[in-house]
């Protein structure tokens, strides 16, 4: 058919289609199906692009078209694209203005009539008339067209029946179309419509919502007097209406208990009190009596959420009423009720409810009352609110100040009267005696304390710092001191505690002081003006006074006041002493200036005076050593001034430092572990040989027990004393002393299982002395004990049993005592470990650097045989990384090791030794990697070479044959014998990455193994061995500085070397998967040193290598591997023989079938008896045709017979019964081919011939 033709059959049949453009236009069709898609983005998209294109084209049959279509979408099966075409409805209505409402309106009705469509169908005619609703109330013209208000209405109202499915969409959309209408239509329109609603505002939540509205929107109409005429009652929260709201609440909050939300009925009828003044009648009748008389369940979360939805609506008066009354004492009790697994918490909305409220709240009167309602709501003393709490970070400074004043206040003179206590039925009648009491006041007092801790803490929280220095002073005084007498130069001496400070919560307070310290130390600057490129300084005042340094002046304010104040533990007089001289060291090193020195031994004076006041005794002699080891340190700058040539010693204080390093490191205290590595950065200049063994004497692991015995007691005492806090918090929120005794009954035993010899002799002995062990010769007496002496037997045999008790106690808080040692010691290195990293870091050219070097591979070595335990592991890994990553590989290294030549070749030669000694293969590496820096360090740098010139690692740049100091004949004669070591063993822990590193590191060294790494190629004790020995004489002969090392005719003669080994090696390949990879090494080398004669014409014959790799071929196949393949063709390139193209031929199908044909299961045909294209009728339509046209004279006998099945086949699918004389389908599929056409045409018959049937 030509084209003309084509054109003149579409002119003719445009005049037959109803529809003209709309048919032909498919852009226009697309938007309405993007409206139905479930991509938001594409729904939005296509509304925007269906206005647009209205507005542009302007037609009024597509307008026409677009309602329809958007009409009918509105109860589309799919849900989410029921809102699409709403909203598409509800825009182009908002852009058409011309267009009635009521005229959509009664398409909508129409469209989906409830009444006249199907049953079926009724649901989404429901949603489409609800969504019809929504779309003409998104129009905003709503207000325009009375009529139209008052038919949505009408509509909505009759599809409040059908809750099943609507729930309560219905309500909500009259609701929200009576807050866009004007008072006049709502008085002249609506009213009447919905009097029945309003009247029967109390039956349900919806229609009380519905009303709550009306009132807030047209109080004008609903005026007392309608009101009364409709509910009987000029005022909707009245004494008599009260019963009824407390029902419809109910039905709100069983409405929500899904949704985790407050109904928005409950908010209502609070702001509704709130305007007739009747809100104490609603809070304590309604919520406080009416809603907690229900079980606990969805009535007290609505009671807790209105609470906190209420909080910016209250005055200051209502909210101390609010959170001092019931609904906070039921919010306490569901709190301490939840923290058993899998409750329902409703904390986390609570503390969004209190944060947004601070958040917008601008009065500081209001944010203190709720802040303090929240902190004064308590469980046997404490406040079931976590002392870290971040909404505190939203509070106004007036605001904090106020409450931290209270807080402080309420430390002092703890009134418990006040708060809002409330316990449990077992504890009420536990609440007996002065006990109790002092348990409460303890937890209150520790709670606090910890809220002080965490508001400095918090670096949001907006605190000015007279606050922060006020709340570090409070907590010192009362850590530390007592009031004697009122000052007027010490604030905390104004007021006393009413109730005396025990030995508990100072505990609580030493460990808060000093973790405020830990806050200070990071705390920057109020006014951080710092640049972007400057470093920020932490720890400092404004004015970039130390933090620290004011608490300082502040104690020392307090000792030097005996009369108003006085300490806890006084000092002795030589403990004062050291203060003083402590503050005089200070003040000497803050007149010298502010360098990095000076600031790190400040702090750790400053930390160390106020650890006196913790541990007076422990740290008196350290105070003593450091004072002694700075005044030494000035006076050794003194001289080293005045003389050009300093001394040839290093100063003997900084082994005396180093040492009080190490004891202070012991204390279990953050702060002290980093200022501790602050100053030892700070004299890591100074550090002699003596001071670094100290160090590493700690982390051997032969010496732990000498160098750790006194951290262990002393962090055992403090750790003592954070478990048992541990343990009181634990009791108070509740009691698992059950379950921690069953814990214990089991420990018990599982120890008691292994009965010891002396205790059964011992049990024995007892009996008989009590003639209660039965013998052969009484075995059958009836005679009993009496009563004296079955008395005595137990009371021999109570005292033996307890005293075997308290022996396995005594053995299992031994083996406790000895693993908290262990890990006590462990976490102990790890922070000397610290030093060693530092020194690595600031020393990597000092000669001392290589003393670490067999000390760490040591405590590599010992790690990787250790326990399985994380600490070990960690240890491990950062031992390892210091090793390996900062000493083996710095930038930086010991260039002045000349006159320890001797040295360190001995221990060259040690850790070569050990590495070949090694079973695992990782240790090995480190130890090699050693032994590399080493002969760097003995190389040393080049006289000629400038700092410009330096390669990252230290090699030289210029000359390659450069090797300083080291014997080359000696190093090179152990990597040799560590080479033969690792070509001859079966299992070495030697690697070949290790000796590549070699090579490339010392192109001489490389040059003197070469000649080894030949030899193996062919001598090596495994196949994987000679092929690694290609891998290096391959990445040695590749080296520039070894061609440039071996020119001339020794680089000849290397290649003619390499030349006989390889084609002997060639000449031993075998077709297993290990000669496989070694052949693959082989010819890489091969191909290098080929092109590589080639290209430099060189001398070498290299016919024994071609004449060995030309039938290679016939041993090995090529079929799996590629690179094998390769790699060998591109060897032969080089010699001019080039890869044979392999045709590539369609495989013979025949001769495939009748090799397998043998395999086939009986009953198949062979392939000589079936005819060639038996599934042609099946897949061509025509195929009855061909098969009729056949004369009857033509085909006789059984091929007849078989020509005639396919036809009968055919009907037989097609719906026709089948003769009795044709096969079944399981007969026929004997005859046919396993072939996937044929299994495919018997799944096709099978099909039809059941669709048929």
């Amino acid at each position: 058919m030509s084209v003309e033709m084509v054109e003149l059959l579409v002119k003719a049949a445009e005049p037959l289609r109803p529809a003209g453009v709309l048919q032909q236009n498919r852009v226009f069709l697309d938007f309405f199906w993007d409206l139905a898609k479930p991509d938001q983005e594409v729904r939005l998209k296509a509304v925007e692009n269906l206005i647009q294109y209205l507005k542009t084209e302007n037609k009024a049959d597509e307008l026409d078209y677009t309602f329809k279509r958007l009409v009918d979408g509105l109860s589309h099966t799919r849900e989410t694209a029921r809102p699409g075409f709403s909203l598409a409805l509800g825009q182009v209505l908002s852009a058409f203005k011309d267009v009635s409402l009521q005229s959509i309106l009664n398409r909508i009705k129409e469209k989906h009539n409830l009444q006249a469509v199907k049953k079926k169908l009724a649901r989404n005619a429901m949603f489409g008339n609800l969504f019809g609703v929504l779309a003409l109330h998104q129009s905003g013209r709503l207000a325009e067209e009375p009529q139209v208000v008052l038919g949505c209405v009408t509509l909505l109202q009759s599809l409040t029946q059908h809750k099943q499915h609507l729930k309560d969409l219905p309500s909500k959309t009259m609701v929200d179309i009576l807050t866009e209408i004007p008072e006049e239509v709502f008085e002249e329109v609506l009213l009447g419509a919905l009097q029945t609603d309003l009247a029967s505002a109390f039956n349900t939540p919806e229609q009380l919502q519905l009303l709550l509205v009306a009132l807030q929107r047209f109080p004008q109409t609903l005026k007392p007097k309608k009101l009364k005429k409709l509910l009987g009652s000029s005022t909707i929260i009245n004494a008599d209406n009260i019963p009824k709201l407390i029902e419809v609440l109910k039905m709100a909050a069983h409405s929500v208990k899904k949704e985790l939300t407050l109904p928005a009925v409950a908010l209502d009828l609070l702001k509704l009190s709130l305007k007739e003044d009747s809100f104490q009648l609603f809070w304590n009748k309604a919520i406080t009596e009416g809603m907690f008389r229900e079980p606990f369940g969805v009535t007290h979360y609505l009671s807790f959420r209105l609470l906190g939805s209420a909080l910016p609506l209250l005055s200051l008066s209502q909210l101390k009423t609010v959170l001092s009354g019931e609904v906070m004492m039921h919010y306490g009790e569901h709190v301490l009720a939840s923290q058993k697994p899998g409750r329902f918490k409703l904390a986390p909305e609570m503390d969004t409810y209190v944060l947004d409220f601070l958040q917008a709240c601008q009065d500081s009167d209001k944010q203190l009352a709720v802040m303090v309602g929240f902190s004064s709501l308590t469980h046997l003393g404490l406040p079931v609110v976590l002392p870290v709490w971040k909404v505190v970070q939203h509070l106004q400074p007036a605001a904090l100040q106020s409450y931290v004043e209270w807080l402080k206040g309420m430390f002092l003179q703890p009134r418990m009267e006040e708060l809002l206590d409330f316990s449990t039925r077992k504890q009420k009648g536990k609440q007996e005696g002065g006990e109790q009491k002092d348990s409460a006041v303890f937890h209150l007092r520790r709670w606090i304390v910890s809220r002080l801790a965490s508001i400095i803490d918090n670096s949001q929280v907006k605190k000015q710092e007279d606050l922060i220095m006020d709340v570090a002073r409070f907590v010192f005084f009362h850590a530390f001191f007592g009031t004697q007498k009122a000052s007027s130069d010490i604030a905390e001496t104004s007021s006393k505690p009413s109730i005396p400070l025990d030995e508990k919560t100072r505990g609580v307070l030493v460990s808060s002081f000093f973790g405020l310290l830990m806050s200070l130390h990071h705390m920057p600057p109020s006014d951080d003006g710092t640049a972007v490129n400057q470093r920020r300084v932490l720890g400092v005042t404004a004015d970039g006074t130390m933090w620290i340094y004011r608490l300082v002046q502040y104690a020392q304010l307090l000792l030097n006041h005996p009369k108003h104040v006085h300490r806890v533990h006084p000092f002795s007089p030589e403990q004062r002493q050291a203060w003083d001289s402590m503050l005089e060291s200070v003040e000497n090193l803050r007149k010298k200036g502010t360098t990095a020195e000076s600031g790190a031994f400040q702090q750790l004076f400053l930390l160390v005076g106020m650890h006196l006041f913790k541990a007076p005794d422990e740290l008196l002699d350290i105070m003593k050593d450091l004072q002694n080891c700075v005044d030494k340190a000035q006076e050794k700058k003194t001289k080293k001034k005045k003389k050009k040539e300093g001394e040839t010693d290093e100063p003997e204080w900084v082994e005396v430092m180093v040492d009080i390093l190490l004891s202070l490191l012991s204390q279990q205290n953050r702060l002290i572990r980093q200022v501790c590595k602050t100053v030892f950065a700070s004299i890591c200049p100074h550090v002699t040989a003596a001071a670094l063994t100290a160090i590493l004497d700690v982390l051997d692991p032969d010496k732990e027990d000498e160098e750790d015995s006194a951290v262990v007691v002393t962090d055992d005492a403090d750790k003592t004393q954070k478990r048992k806090l541990e343990e009181d918090e634990d009791e108070e929120m509740e009691d698992d002393s059950e379950a921690g005794s069953d814990e214990d009954s089991d420990g018990d035993e599982a120890v008691e299982e292994e009965v010891d010899q002396s205790f059964r002799l011992e049990l024995m002995k007892v009996l008989q002395q009590q003639n209660a062990l039965a013998t052969e010769e009484d075995a059958s007496s009836d005679e009993d004990l009496d009563d004296d002496a079955m008395m005595k037997l137990d009371q021999s045999l109570s005292t033996l049993f307890s005293e075997q008790k308290k022996k396995i106690q005594a053995k299992k808080d031994e083996k406790t005592k000895l693993q908290k040692e262990k890990t006590l010691v462990r976490d102990f290195r790890m922070k000397v470990l610290d030093l060693v990293e530092v020194f690595v870091a600031r020393q990597a050219g000092s000669p001392l650097i290589i003393g670490l070097v067999e000390p760490l591979l040591n405590m590599i070595d010992r790690g990787m045989s250790s326990g399985s335990e994380q600490q070990e592991q960690d240890f491990l890994r950062r031992a390892a990384d210091i090793f390996r990553n900062q000493l083996c590989r710095s930038k930086v290294y010991c260039r002045t090791a000349a006159d320890r030549q001797g040295e360190l070749h001995d221990l060259l030669d040690k850790l070569m030794s050990k590495s070949l000694k090694l079973s695992d293969s990782s240790v090995c590496l480190y130890y090699f990697s050693a032994s590399l820096y080493l002969v760097k360090v003995l190389r040393g740098a080049p006289p000629a070479e400038t700092k410009e010139a330096r390669i990252a690692d230290g090699a030289a740049s210029n000359d390659p044959r450069f090797m300083g100091n080291v014997d080359v004949d000696r190093v090179s004669s152990l990597f040799r014998d560590a080479l033969v070591s690792f070509m001859s063993r079966r299992k070495s822990p030697l690697t070949s990455q290790m000796f590549t590193d070699l090579f490339c590191r010392f192109p001489v060294l490389c040059v003197n193994l070469l000649d080894t790494a030949v030899q193996h190629i062919t001598s090596g004790v495994r196949e994987h061995q000679q092929g690694q020995a290609c891998v290096l004489v391959l990445r040695a002969m590749q080296s520039r500085d070894v061609q440039q090392i071996l020119s001339g005719a020794k680089w000849t003669k290397l290649c003619e070397q390499v030349t006989l080994q390889l084609a002997a090696s060639l000449e031993q390949v075998s077709d297993s998967k290990v000669a496989k990879e070694k052949l693959v090494r082989t010819l890489e080398l091969c191909q290098f040193l080929v092109k590589h004669v080639h290209w430099k014409k060189l001398s070498v014959d290299l016919e024994p290598l071609r004449n060995v790799l030309q039938p290679l071929t016939n041993v090995v196949t090529f079929k799996k591997t590629g690179t094998l393949e390769d790699t060998y063709w591109a060897v032969m390139k080089h010699f001019g023989v080039i890869k044979p193209k392999t045709e590539k031929t369609k495989p013979d199908k025949d001769a495939e079938l009748q090799e397998e044909a043998p395999n086939k299961k009986k009953g198949f045909l062979p392939e000589t008896k079936k005819r060639k294209k038996r599934n042609k009728p099946v897949l061509e339509p025509a195929g009855d045709k061909s098969s009729s046209t056949n004369k009857p004279g033509e085909e006789t006998g059984q091929a007849k017979k078989k020509r005639n099945k396919k036809p009968k086949r055919k009907r037989a699918a097609d719906g026709a019964a089948a003769p009795p004389s044709q096969s079944s389908p399981a007969k026929r599929s004997k005859t046919q081919t396993d072939s996937k056409a044929d299994k495919k045409q018997k799944k096709k018959l099978k099909q039809k011939k059941g669709g048929g049937q």
